[in-house]
């Protein structure tokens, strides 16, 4: 993607770890820069966290404390600024999804691989139109056209987005079987879903892996999740959770909205469902995969009595 395609939100975040990471390379406290500046301890959390975008001005004083005078060096983090305070695409669907969501959706624009598991609807980005209007009017409980229209417009734009990327995101998908045996929108809607997925196993840097049912009971099956990793050493790996009370962002050093590291080993953090992932994955092929979609294919054809030429 060029530029002006990257979510301000990666500019922040690029921002806030080499800002960290030059203020403990110097051994000092937050507390010590803060009072150096004149700022609250908070305001340096916040900028050091990602959660807002810090001034030319305030980058321009902290790289001088940092005794930062490398003319590359400062043009290079004074254009991140300046790229993180510029208006997102996401700005327009504020209201219409939550925060955290919408903070994600940044992340995954500049995401180089994806791996996403799903043990109940079909992943957003492979969804049809017909299905996703279908799943949001139910989950979302809303009897606003006008707000279930958005909602499908986000979704197909991010669609859009991912799925056309010029420097070719690598995305992962596991599904549960029940994913595609459930009848969402009705049989002639399921149809054109699982043919969807059929071709879209064809497209080079999407893989589909479906759990088949002989599966039983496996690792992190009721919970949907998300994990990117970043062709840049020094951005860290994202999870997003998706609960039914709600939603939960993660990124490898710690939670997005507040400072300080995980444990690798947490259950929560992203190496670990990573290596869920890697587990899950063995336990299908590509081959039964196949299998499993195509006779999905052909049972929504004769139950919507459609001829199967």
């Amino acid at each position: 993607m060029s530029e002006r395609d990257i979510d301000p939100s990666v500019y922040r975040r690029r921002l806030r770890n080499e800002l960290r990471r030059m203020r403990e390379s110097r051994g000092v406290t937050q507390s010590a820069v803060a009072a150096e500046m004149e700022w609250s301890v908070s305001k340096l959390i916040r900028i050091e966290s990602g959660t807002v975008a810090i001034s030319v001005s305030d980058l321009k004083a902290l790289l001088g404390y940092y005794e930062v005078t490398g003319g590359d060096e400062v043009r290079t983090l004074t254009k991140m600024a300046r790229n993180a305070k510029k208006s997102s695409w996401l700005s327009e669907y504020r209201g219409v999804m939550g925060d955290v969501f919408l903070t994600f959706l940044g992340y995954e624009d500049a995401a180089a691989r994806s791996y996403g598991f799903e043990p109940i609807f079909v992943p957003g980005l492979l969804q049809t139109e017909e299905y996703a209007l279908e799943v949001l009017r139910v989950i979302r409980g809303s009897k606003d056209p006008q707000r279930i229209g958005r909602l499908v417009d986000l979704r197909l734009a991010r669609q859009e987005r991912i799925l056309s990327r010029a420097d070719g995101i690598k995305l992962n998908f596991l599904l549960d079987e029940s994913v595609i045996r459930r009848a969402v929108g009705g049989h002639e809607v399921m149809r054109r879903q699982v043919k969807h997925l059929l071709d879209s196993t064809e497209q080079e840097n999407l893989t589909i892996r479906i759990l088949p049912f002989r599966c039983g009971v496996y690792r992190s099956m009721r919970v949907p999740f998300v994990v990117l990793e970043f062709a840049e050493n020094e951005d860290e790996a994202i999870l997003y959770l998706e609960y039914p009370q709600g939603e939960e962002l993660i990124r490898e050093d710690g939670p997005y909205d507040a400072e300080g590291g995980a444990d690798p080993a947490d259950p929560t953090a992203p190496p670990t469902y990573l290596q869920i992932f890697s587990e899950l994955q063995q336990l299908t092929s590509e081959d039964e995969t196949s299998d499993i979609l195509r006779t999905a294919l052909r049972e929504t054809m004769d139950q919507a009595d459609i001829p199967a030429s």
